[in-house]
């Protein structure tokens, strides 16, 4: 008799994911309405940590013009919804920090990340 083992790619309790895994995925607020999805993550290149997602508000047959840094550390991931819970609202995400999908694939310099922490009260890690 052979052991089936849970498949890694679809197991929920898996401990690592692909970042193509991760773009799409629901963010949710603490009440369970969904704010937008994981457009992308930014990845520290010497650390390797994740430094902060990109959060897109659904949009209907379109590519998002505005994408939201979020710190990873604000993010939780929820086995039960299936994707990510952050304490925001979609008020305080339209008023946080905001970069053009253009300048989102581009480091960004330091005062740019320094604001964008500031406004979470996150802690930079670089």
């Amino acid at each position: 008799m052979t052991d089936i083992l849970p498949d890694p790619v679809t197991d929920p309790h898996h401990e690592l994911i692909s970042s193509t895994r991760v773009e799409g995925t629901p963010v949710r607020n603490l009440a369970g309405k969904k704010l937008g999805i994981i457009h992308s993550v930014m990845i520290h290149k010497v650390s390797g940590r994740v430094s902060y997602a990109l959060l897109a508000f659904d949009r209907f047959l379109g590519v998002p013009e505005f994408v939201y840094p979020i710190p990873w550390e604000k993010l939780t991931y929820d086995l039960a919804v299936g994707g990510y819970v952050v304490d925001l609202t979609r008020e305080m995400l339209e008023a946080a920090p905001s970069l053009s999908l253009d300048a989102a694939a581009r480091p960004s310099d330091r005062a740019t990340d320094e604001a964008l922490f500031g406004y979470y009260g996150a802690t930079m890690f670089w």
